[in-house]
């Protein structure tokens, strides 16, 4: 008996060691930030529609699905072998708002190989997300009920449908170990409900922006963050718009001026720009405006590129 009593309290130590072990380990993992996507409406053979990752512990949350996301996706974990990346390893979806170069990717993250998959995708946003889910499994229905009704092995017959969950306040949406995920509204032309988030993990403050005027919310949520992702429309392109487009951008983006503003106010350790809207301006001059009003470290993000 005493024999046992010492034994299981070996036992009890190896596993309290190798527990231990495993949350230091984890708890310094090291977050990425893997920008899937840095376009707008506009199309741009070199840039994918809006979609941004953090990746932390392996474990990718992906922010908006733009056309061409999913490719990006998959290029990142196989040619930049962030695994959490690949298709069947997306477990965790965020809109910021249902615009369509915000979520034309999404019927292919739902449909790309969802019968290897062990989990449901949850997919977070705003009213309107379980209606357009609805749309996909519709467009998908006889895909879906083939592979169902016949003999191809499915690993989870839940995975070819989302796990949705629809938000409209301000606040802690997720908390998922070491990973907080906040929603905060933010002003976007007619939307009633588009959203920007704030990401925390062990080593980071993340804030994305998604498409959003100055916005003074945005603007507290911000203070203190390692890296602001944030929208942008370059000033010399905008001016140059007929009136009536200048009157739309300046109600649902930021101009490259009012975010040198929003840099000036809240300091981040990195300001990455993405989603530019440059129209006949070089794409550089967003960049250039801001750097001249703003001595902070700004980058202008491609496809692709890791923070």
């Amino acid at each position: 008996m005493h024999k046992s009593v010492k034994t299981s309290g070996i036992v009890s130590a190896v596993l309290f060691a190798c527990i231990a072990m495993f949350d230091a380990q984890t708890a310094q993992a090291e977050t990425k930030i893997v920008m899937l996507g840095t376009g707008t409406p506009v199309p741009d053979a070199d840039r994918a529609g809006a979609g941004i990752a953090v990746v932390y512990n392996d474990e990718a949350y992906v922010f908006d699905i733009g056309g061409r996301v999913v490719q990006n996706a998959i290029a990142a974990a196989q040619k930049k072998n962030i695994s959490g990346l690949y298709p069947t390893k997306i477990d965790h979806l965020f809109l910021t708002h249902l615009h369509s170069d915000h979520v034309l990717d999404y019927p292919e993250l739902i449909a790309t190989y969802w019968w290897r998959r062990d989990n449901q995708i949850k997919v977070f946003g705003p009213f309107g997300t379980k209606a357009m889910s609805e749309g996909v499994y519709e467009m998908l229905a006889d895909d879906t009920q083939t592979r169902l009704g016949g003999n191809q092995p499915v690993v989870n017959r839940d995975a070819a449908y989302a796990d949705v969950t629809e938000f409209s306040d301000d606040g802690v949406i997720l908390k998922d170990g070491y990973v907080t995920v906040e929603a905060f509204a933010v002003t976007h032309g007619n939307w009633d409900n588009a959203f920007a988030y704030r990401v925390t993990t062990p080593d980071r403050i993340i804030v994305i922006s998604g498409d959003t005027t100055y916005n003074e919310k945005l603007r507290e949520v911000a203070r203190g963050a390692d890296v602001l992702l944030h929208e942008a429309i370059s000033h010399e392109g905008w001016s140059g718009l007929p009136e009536n487009w200048q009157a739309y951008h300046a109600s649902a983006h930021t101009l490259s001026t009012d975010l040198a503003k929003l840099a000036n106010e809240t300091r981040p350790d990195l300001l990455v720009l993405y989603h530019v809207l440059h129209y006949t301006a070089p794409i550089e001059s967003t960049l250039n405006e801001i750097t001249e009003r703003y001595d902070g470290k700004v980058v202008l993000a491609n496809d692709l590129d890791v923070f």
